[in-house]
């Protein structure tokens, strides 16, 4: 299915060096990679639905509430710069 030529092909695509032996290992090993695969399209999926993962998967999370922080003047203090009650930090972006 796949041959050494097409693997170095790849290698190569992917700025990868191998060596002919590693060309040669990985012929042999994404050739049983494809076969598998080949397996896995004579399977009838026509009554299962297409999805993202194998089982479902939900987030639990907290409804975020927004409460002030008691001792503001701490953190402000604790900061390596601040400019008046803001924490100052370094510009990132360009005025341009």
């Amino acid at each position: 299915m796949i041959d050494q030529e097409q693997v170095h092909k790849v290698a190569n695509l992917a700025r990868l060096e191998l060596t002919p032996e590693e060309e040669e290992q990985f012929t042999t090993q994404l050739g049983s990679i494809l076969d598998y695969i080949q397996q896995l399209d004579e399977l009838d999926v026509s009554n299962v639905p297409p999805t993202t993962r194998a089982i479902d998967v939900s987030n639990i999370t907290r409804e975020d509430k927004l409460q002030p922080y008691p001792e503001r003047e701490s953190i402000l203090n604790s900061a390596p710069e601040q400019e008046g009650e803001f924490f100052k930090v370094p510009k990132i972006l360009n005025a341009e």
